[in-house]
């Protein structure tokens, strides 16, 4: 409650100092000053107390301030008279000082103001109350991830594929709701990467940096149109607090090998300056267990593959982050933010496939081999101006952002084919260097003006460049053991993306019911130029409206609709064509030719007693990008790349509901239960028509039965389900952690193990056409971490938070993955 109070206590301050005091008007008069101290009966400081000035012969307020965090108060330019001094403070009763008479320009020191504890003020102080682990707001569903216990150690990967309908592949995309396209945010800015690179991000950021993420299905007209199953919005803490303050973090793991991580946030404020940093590091050996049986038809017969690779990944993730903002004014701030990361990843893979006319018996075999070392590197800046206009709620706020991406990749092969009887038949030695650069240039402005307390505009525009460059050395070894290079996969692919756009957002509310309706226009040029191939030019411009109603039926009931029109562009990954290798006979391949996708979403939401909710979703998207495994019967080979589908028709039903047992066990259930149906003439050489219905329900509970500990219990199960051309098979999950916390609060222990049963798998089937193939997937999901916090500093007074406006594009950077 103090934070609350203190905030309180400021606004109090604020209109004391709007109340003219007649004195002042008459002209400059020689001032003086007040000083003093605020202290309790055992004569300690009383920290930022609401200290008043009062004319001792009528008691009207004069002027007002705030003490420091060491007791001490000053007032400026008090005219001759006499006063005396009032404090205020949360916890203790009021204090009043002797009648001072000020009759000179001088500095006048006030005996020091003792005040007493207040009995019944500390029992409510004492109150204290957590956040639930999830919250439906007006437009979304808030996950708090802060203080969670389940949160210690893990990556932020591992959190969100913890949120409620939430689903990630073995391929790492992100489905929302059981629909692919989700638009990924940190910090409300788009993080413009292709699921693989978004993959790293995520996974290089620790966990115990996030405060909450945010669900949100059907976005306004303020957001960037892309996403058809709408925006995840991971926002990390940002503590502005006066003084200086900070966290320091440091845990370590271990499931099949080590793991560890370490961060330190640091920040001051002081007057109109506030500084912020946070550096994390983060060391993590992954190993990935993959089964894939396949079937290539041909007309002379059948082909069979029976293939098993272990991959094993030694991670070095490194993160950054710096800001300042600046006060120009009480109704200007400016400020800038720094940011990235230097992550080396080295991967190492074997694998062996049986290769035969019969699935019992094979007529040779392929072991191959690979070494792949990475570096990704990321900085982006961002320069912000926030100025309120008026005192009436009139804003505006404009962000500036650079950012690049430079990705390294240096990966060689070795392919060994052999005989039934064991002999070697041929030995192929590749190896590919394939850097990636990744520009991003944004500029935005969001304006609001309130016509009245119940009307509001929202308008602003915004303007992105997009280019990517990326290059691929592919070289073959000789016979005379020397590397040349590999013409039929060599290749050089530049991509520039530019788009334009601008919103109007009108809200309005009544007594019961509130509405807005927005539009959004964005033009898009694209551009893909495939050395010595024709380049693929797009021009098109698309509007994007959003509507939403929200009505109280009563204090215990509420209803909402929304619909929105949204978009989802491809990521730059999936359209570059170059080719990369799992092995001879398995690899994947970019579309430069992919369209992008069209949604129309409809949702309606009930809430009783702003703790249970019931969210009813359909959406029905056009050229559907979608994942799909593709055979060339010449080589043998089976490779994953993205076609556009016809139609894919989503339904879906969303329960959350809080609950509580007994005073010490609390808990959250959620269900989501969907349908989703895909249609597409002409795939393969025959018409898709599938669909089925799947569900997910997640259970977390809350046990404070131990007095100081706290401890958290999360199942989770997946049913089967459709997408596309595959059938996922059902998963199923638990999670516990326990934590606990000391030295008044500022140090906190937190021991978690993820998928205590070791049951996360991803096991894949496609049936249709010439696709036959099964896929069985295990990576090392069971993982018992400590982690321990520790808070030091002053945290008091929280100042303003900002985030930047280039998080769209940052969401589909591709290149070297």
């Amino acid at each position: 409650m103090k934070p609350f109070t203190n905030k309180l206590h400021l606004i109090y301050i604020l209109l004391l100092a709007l109340l003219p005091a007649a004195g002042f008007a008459q002209g400059p008069k020689p001032s003086a000053k007040i000083t003093g101290s605020i202290i309790t009966a055992e004569n300690k400081p009383v920290e930022f107390a609401t200290v008043s000035l009062l004319r001792a012969k009528d008691s009207s307020v004069v002027k007002g301030t705030l003490g420091t965090d060491k007791g001490t108060y000053t007032l400026n330019n008090i005219v001759p008279g006499n006063y005396v001094v009032k404090a205020t403070a949360v916890g203790y009763t009021k204090g009043v000082s002797k009648t001072i008479a000020v009759n000179a320009p001088a500095t006048f020191t006030v005996p020091a103001i003792s005040v007493r504890a207040s009995a019944k003020t500390l029992k409510t102080v004492n109150i204290q109350t957590a956040k639930p682990l999830l919250e439906r707001k007006l437009d979304r569903m808030v996950m708090n991830v802060e203080n969670s216990a389940l949160a210690a150690g893990n990556s932020a990967m591992d959190i969100l594929e913890r949120a409620p309908g939430i689903s990630i592949d073995k391929d790492d995309n992100i489905s929302l709701n059981g629909k692919n396209g989700v638009t990924v945010m940190i910090n409300d800015k788009l993080t413009y990467l292709s699921s693989a690179q978004l993959a790293t991000l995520l996974r290089s950021t620790d966990g115990n940096n996030i405060a909450t993420i945010e669900l949100i299905t059907n976005p306004s007209a303020k957001y960037d149109a892309s996403g058809n199953s709408g925006i995840i919005n991971i926002k990390l803490k940002k503590n502005r607090q006066v003084g200086t303050s900070g966290t320091l973090t440091a845990g370590a793991g271990y499931g099949i090998f080590w793991k560890d991580n370490e961060s330190l946030s640091l920040n001051h404020k002081e007057g109109k300056l506030n500084i912020y940093t946070n550096i994390s590091h983060n060391d993590e050996n992954r190993e990935n267990n993959i089964n894939i049986k396949r079937v290539v038809q041909q007309s002379a017969g059948s082909t069979y593959f029976d293939q098993n690779s272990r991959l094993i990944s030694p991670n070095h993730y490194n993160n950054y982050r710096v800001g300042a903002d600046y006060d120009l004014s009480k109704k200007n701030t400016i400020g800038f933010v720094v940011n990235g990361y230097t992550n080396f990843e080295s991967d190492s893979s074997s694998s062996a496939t049986r290769i035969g006319k019969t699935i019992a018996v094979g007529d040779s075999s392929l072991k191959s081999n690979s070494q792949s070392l990475q570096h990704y590197t990321n900085f982006a800046a961002n320069m912000n101006d926030r100025w309120q206009i008026d005192t009436l709620g009139q804003e505006l706020s404009i962000d500036l952002d650079y950012s690049r991406f430079n990705n390294e990749v240096n990966a060689n092969y070795l392919n060994s084919i052999y005989f039934a009887n064991g002999s070697l038949k041929q030995a192929e030695y590749l190896r590919n260097q394939s850097p990636s650069i990744i520009n991003i240039r944004t500029a935005k402005a969001d304006y609001t003006y309130p016509f009245s307390k119940t009307l509001k505009l929202e308008a602003g525009a915004k303007f992105s460049n997009v280019k990517t460059d990326n290059n691929l050395l592919a070289e073959l070894r000789n016979a005379s053991g020397n590397y040349v290079n590999d013409p039929s996969r060599t290749n050089h692919f530049i991509y520039q993306e530019k788009i334009d756009a601008g919103y109007v957002n009108l809200g309005k509310s009544y007594k019961n019911t509130s509405f807005q309706l927005g539009v959004r226009a964005e033009y898009t040029t694209s551009n893909g130029y495939l050395v010595n191939s024709p380049p693929v030019v797009k021009h098109y411009l698309d509007f994007f409206p959003s509507v939403f109603i929200n009505h109280s039926i009563n204090k215990k009931n509420d209803i909402g609709f929304s619909y929105s029109r949204r978009i989802d562009r491809p990521d730059y990954g999936s359209l570059n064509p170059f080719v990369f290798y799992l092995d001879k006979y398995t690899y994947q391949q970019g579309n430069p030719f992919l369209k992008p996708q069209y949604t129309h979403a409809l949702e309606v939401d009930y809430t009783w007693n702003k703790t249970i909710n019931v969210a009813l979703n359909y959406s029905h998207t056009t050229d559907v990008i979608n994942q799909i495994i593709l055979t060339d019967t010449v080589k043998k080979a089976s490779y994953q790349t993205n076609l556009n589908l016809q139609v894919q028709n989503s339904y879906s039903m969303n329960f959350s509901s809080p609950y509580t047992i007994a005073k010490w066990w609390t808990g959250n259930a959620n269900v989501n239960m969907f349908y989703n149906k895909f249609e597409s003439n002409g795939l393969l050489g025959a018409n898709l028509n599938d669909g089925s219905f799947a569900y997910q329900a997640r259970a977390t509970q809350n046990l404070t039965f131990i007095k100081g500990y706290r401890i958290e219990v999360t199942g989770v199960y997946r049913s089967a389900r459709t997408n596309g051309i595959f059938n996922m098979k059902e998963q199923y999950t638990a999670d516990a952690g326990v934590s606990h916390s000391f030295a008044n609060k500022r140090a906190n222990i937190k021991l978690n193990m993820s998928d205590i049963f070791n049951t996360r798998r991803n096991n894949v089937t496609s049936m249709y056409q010439s696709v036959n193939l099964e896929v069985h997937q295990k990576n090392e999901s069971r993982v018992t971490r400590l982690t321990f916090t520790y808070s030091f500093g002053n945290n008091k007074i929280k100042a303003r938070q900002h985030q930047t406006g280039a998080d769209a594009e940052k969401s589909r950077v591709g290149g070297g993955n």
